[in-house]
């Protein structure tokens, strides 16, 4: 049988075919190496500000397949020997490898879209990029993407550039895989993943981490152990398909005697949950497993090293639901599923009043799953739920989603994190699942079974919000800036390797 480039390629990066062992680091290598990142500094940086500048939008079908081709770009520039973009039914994605002749192998998960975004809302421009004083902080580079998650992958980068710089080989090799649709639920990355060539390099490794911001501003560092699964659905309610209603927008005298479709949605989205919104109530929805004594305990630990306070000011809110102890809404937000409303959309929102019925209401929500939920099982209750209370008609279209992550302590991977945090002074809280989702589930599912995590020093935030940021010089004694970013990662990738 004939077989790609790429599965030849594959088959000697796994076999050790093309490789020799690696040597460990010693101080000499690492100082080499750091001595790179701050000659580097204004390279990698500006290397940011290029990517932030060239935005892929999954939801509004903007640079494709540019954002893949540059991601490519990237990889190679940085010593990967092959970054191939990968085809699918929706955007492209890509798949990298770097062979180090390194006994050990690790997988890398990176994502190159980023969210929708409205300049009039930004105090600086959203694709300018501009590096701008934060107080308290130092100065950021201001940019949609900034942190999520290109500032954290692009100090990765900036990583490999330092030990080519140095003439320094990795201790271990890479695998990556790379998607353009993370931001609307990754609906096609398992076409990316599951490709016999990329599944079988992953296959190989022990396991994969995505480059991510993890300091808090008082310099706490959590170590998450998965990650919350999520579907995002629209819920479409129109008089063409209830058969009530008007078939077009009408005048809304018309009301006395006309049904309205976004009245109906409205009723059927308060059939989902509870009176205050906050408990799902859809018939035979999956159940979450309850927390653990062991991720108990960790919530336990991190509600003492972490300031509620500032948690607050950080949301903008002055209140947990239910007016919890910071303790409990904690273990809320670890615990529990979620029923949300993204947004709502029918009639007229323009300037003034517009005297209309409209004939369709659109509502978008995103569902968060937790241990023991699957995103299949939520969708058809879902929709089972919606039928079996005369709500059969509005349609229910899933854009994306998958189901949660989970990874032990013990992995490898993440007691690789621990002990580099520690090096660094840090002790970490331990989490059991961060609040938010990404599709770790095609590493730690079958057929991989691999752990899978996030790391990386440096601060941002604002991810989907306006004026998103990553710091690139701090003054803020807890956090690091860009350059203590990047060694994170060197050292991150020998403790690996060890």
């Amino acid at each position: 049988m004939k077989r790609s480039t790429l599965q030849v390629i594959s088959i000697l990066f796994m076999t050790g075919l093309l490789s020799s062992q690696a040597a460990p680091a010693d101080q000499t290598d690492i100082a080499a190496i750091e001595a790179q990142v701050a000659q580097q500094h204004d390279e990698g940086v500006q290397r940011l500000q290029e990517w932030i500048r060239l935005p892929s939008i999954a939801a509004e079908n903007l640079n494709f397949p540019q954002g893949a081709e540059h991601m490519a770009k990237l990889l190679k520039d940085a010593g990967f020997q092959q970054a191939t973009v990968v085809e699918t039914d929706g955007k492209p994605g890509v798949f990298a490898t770097l062979d180090a002749g390194a006994p050990k192998t690790v997988g890398l998960y990176f994502m190159y879209d980023v969210k929708q975004f409205d300049p009039a809302e930004w105090s600086s421009p959203p694709l300018e990029a501009a590096i701008v004083d934060k107080p308290g902080l130092g100065k950021a580079v201001v940019g949609r993407g900034a942190v999520n998650q290109k500032g954290p992958q692009a100090a990765f980068i900036a990583a490999l550039h330092a030990f080519l710089g140095a003439g320094k080989k990795l201790p271990v090799n890479l695998v990556l895989v790379a998607e353009g649709e993370e931001e609307i639920g990754s609906p096609h990355i398992g076409q990316i993943v599951h490709r016999p060539e990329v599944q079988a390099a992953l296959a190989s490794t022990i396991g994969v981490f995505m480059p991510s911001a993890s300091q808090d501003l008082d310099g706490v560092v959590t170590v998450s152990l998965g990650a919350k699964g999520v579907i995002e659905v629209e819920l479409t309610s129109s008089g063409e398909k209830w058969g009530r209603g008007p078939g077009k927008d009408i005048h809304s005298s018309l009301k006395a005697m006309v049904d309205s479709p976004a009245w109906h949605l409205i009723h059927a989205l308060n059939s989902l949950v509870s009176a205050d919104g906050n408990t799902i109530t859809i018939d035979n929805y999956p159940q979450p497993r309850p927390l653990s004594a062991e991720e108990k305990a960790m919530i336990a630990k991190a509600a003492e090293v972490r300031s509620e306070g500032q948690m607050k000011k950080q949301l903008s809110t002055q209140h947990w639901i239910d007016d919890l102890p910071f303790a409990q809404a904690l273990e809320r937000l670890e615990s529990q599923p979620t029923a949300n409303i993204e947004g709502l959309v029918g009639g007229y929102t323009g300037v003034g009043g517009k005297t209309i019925l409209p004939h369709q209401a659109v509502a978008k929500m995103d569902f968060r799953l937790v241990p023991d939920m699957k995103a299949q099982d939520a969708l058809a209750a879902l929709k089972a739920h919606l039928a079996s209370h005369g709500f059969g008609d509005i349609d229910v279209n899933m854009t994306g989603g998958y189901d949660p992550t989970s990874t032990p302590a013990s992995a490898p991977l993440i007691q690789a994190q621990i002990a580099v945090l520690k090096q660094a002074g840090i002790d970490p809280v331990l989490w059991p699942r961060s609040a938010g989702s990404y599709p770790g589930f095609v590493f730690t599912g079958e057929p991989l079974n691999l752990a899978s995590g996030h790391f990386g020093l440096g601060h941002g935030s604002g991810a989907h919000a306006p004026d998103e940021y990553f710091v690139i010089e701090s003054t803020n004694p807890a956090i690091q800036g860009w350059d203590g970013a990047v060694m994170s990662y060197v050292k991150y990738l020998y403790e690996l390797a060890r």
